[in-house]
């Protein structure tokens, strides 16, 4: 994707030191005595002259910030809930949290032990024990606070989001302990051995996703755990419970995947070698997912992130564009270097441009005017229609197997139309939706793509409502041959031929000095996606890693 005027996608996300801690475990007792120490003020407490202040503006020094990270800590760690609520800046949610801590997640001996200050930001070290019917267990993790000015007096809180309790909850969500509410399960991969996260750390996520799913259906029986339940959000965005503790172990249950052993190590391996990477690898002709592989495992990218796909998303833009008959591959269509559509200035990427050429030729070089230009020829749900008709995407009908995010290509108008044609606008995919629009092209027709055979739970698959024609196919398969014999892809997918094809993409994103990087492509019965946030060209970044996985699967 090239520059252009406007920002097609938006997101979003001095030193001090805090005291050390000291804390005595009264053991006879049972009680945590503790002391904070650094000049903090204890909770609850306000000076005389806090009082006579008008609203406090301006950056937090370090004392304030030390002053109300202590007296949020000190009051949680001794049990004062009231207290520890009253120095953050949203107590009702913060006095549900904390409770829950003791009460539901049966957490006992909490001590706490603030780290340095960075800013407003103090990390922290939490130690306590799950205590439930006679069972204990240590816990020990990390987390973090931020201090910010209350609006109404500028008095310096904590800012009170339930990932200070615990990283790994989203607001919404609680702690509980208790009888796990499903059987563990023991997945395996298409040969039969068993698939763990410290073999594959990728598949964390998913092993969550199937243990939620299937965890009752496979004959398994419940233990008992600490565990992250999430909340109405949460699952909105598909998110897994989380089991932090086990106490007992239940008996799992068995659940066979699609997922090649050889191919997830690969895939394991090579996005490792990127910072923010993921990948997915699918069987065309069945759908089977192969691998899924992401850099950071807290949250799976392949299956449920929702990035802006750049150029990749002209394989569906191109494929309407050939069923209305607006162009054909070796058509004479130009590439100009700039396109004024309702207010906007489309550019190129490096403001380049095609005087002379065919439409395979500026698809090869994923030119981004010589698919804008036809946004006056088209109407405002074209692509939305053509990307739910033929590629089942933005149905929210996948049935995979654990969660997944299968894609959502908005109808919009003027400008954000004429983005949407290159992958930009509203338009969000992931690595195995994008996948899944190469195995498309491979194959012919749309097959929903998927983890667990729906055999095992005799779940219905999503479908498409029709299926492209024998001449489109042919024209797509044209168009990313060339791309992968000659253009944008020929780097990474250079010796790889005869039966393949690709396309490159690259997804400009708010605030990020380098675009995510998109690859897709087949080879023979084999297709690979991936996206490389922040690393720039999709050629030089995902390409290879694509590359590979289809070298090593062919």
């Amino acid at each position: 994707m090239g520059k252009r005027r406007r920002a097609a996608e938006r997101r979003t996300a001095p030193p001090g030191v805090i005291g050390a801690v000291a804390a005595l475990v009264v053991c006879g007792a049972g009680l945590t005595a503790y002391a904070l120490y650094g000049g903090g003020s204890a909770a609850g407490e306000t000076s005389a002259t806090a009082h006579r202040e008008q609203v406090r503006t301006g950056p937090l020094s370090a004392a304030e910030v030390h002053t109300a990270a202590t007296a949020f800590l000190t009051s949680w760690q001794h049990g004062r809930i009231a207290d520890a609520a009253a120095a953050t800046d949203d107590a009702p949610a913060a006095t549900t949290l904390l409770t829950g801590y003791g009460k539901d997640a049966h957490l006992t001996g909490v001590t706490l032990t603030p780290g340095t200050a960075q800013g407003a930001k103090v990390p922290f070290s939490v130690k306590a024990t799950v205590r439930y019917k006679g069972v204990e267990k240590p816990l020990a993790y990390g987390s973090s606070l931020t201090v910010v000015r209350r609006a109404s007096d500028g008095e310096p809180l904590v800012d009170w989001h339930s990932s200070v309790v615990q990283p790994d909850l989203r607001d919404g969500d609680t702690l509980v302990t208790g009888a796990a509410g499903t059987p563990p399960v023991k997945a395996l991969d298409r040969d039969g051995d068993e698939l763990t996260a410290a073999k594959y750390p990728s598949l964390g996520t998913v092993l969550d996703g199937l243990r939620e799913k299937y965890g009752k259906k496979a004959g398994g029986t419940a233990g008992v755990e600490l565990r992250v339940v999430r909340g109405k959000a949460s699952r909105k965005a598909k998110l897994s419970d989380k089991t932090l503790v086990t106490l007992s172990r239940g008996t799992p249950g068995t659940v066979r995947t699609t997922l090649d052993p050889a191919l997830q190590a690969e895939a394991e391996s090579q996005v490792g070698k990127q910072a923010r990477a993921s990948v997915v690898v699918l069987r065309p002709s069945t759908g089977e997912i192969l691998a899924v592989a992401n850099s950071g495992h807290g949250f799976n990218v392949g299956f449920q992130g929702a990035l802006a796909p750049g150029s990749t998303m002209k394989i569906v833009t191109s494929t309407m564009l050939f069923e209305k008959k607006l162009i054909t591959p070796d058509a004479s269509h130009p590439c100009p270097k700039t396109y004024k559509l309702a207010g906007w200035t489309f550019h190129n990427d490096d403001d380049s441009e095609i005087k002379k050429g065919t439409f395979k030729i500026s698809f090869g070089a994923s030119c981004n005017n010589a698919f804008i230009d036809f946004a006056p020829k088209l109407s405002d749900s074209d692509l939305t229609k053509e990307a739910q008709q033929v590629y089942g995407l933005g149905m929210d009908d996948w049935a995979i197997g654990v969660p997944s995010f299968d894609g959502s290509v908005p109808v919009q108008s003027g400008a954000q139309m004429g983005a949407s044609l290159i992958g930009q606008g509203g338009v969000r995919m992931n690595p195995l939706n994008m996948a899944s629009v190469a195995a498309t092209v491979q194959s012919g027709r749309f097959r929903q793509p998927y983890l667990v055979s729906p055999d095992v739970d005799h779940r219905t698959l999503a479908t498409a409502a029709r299926t492209m024609s024998a001449t489109t196919r042919s024209q797509l398969k044209e168009v990313m041959k060339f791309t992968a014999d000659y253009g944008t892809a020929a780097k990474a997918m250079a010796g790889l031929g005869p039966d393949y094809g690709a396309k490159t993409g690259s997804a400009e994103v708010d605030g990020q000095k380098k675009p995510n990087g998109w690859f897709t492509a087949y080879r023979g019965d084999l297709v690979a996606a991936g996206v490389v946030q922040a690393g720039g060209h999709g050629g030089d970044t995902a390409g290879p890693i694509v590359a590979d996985l289809l070298r090593k699967g062919g």
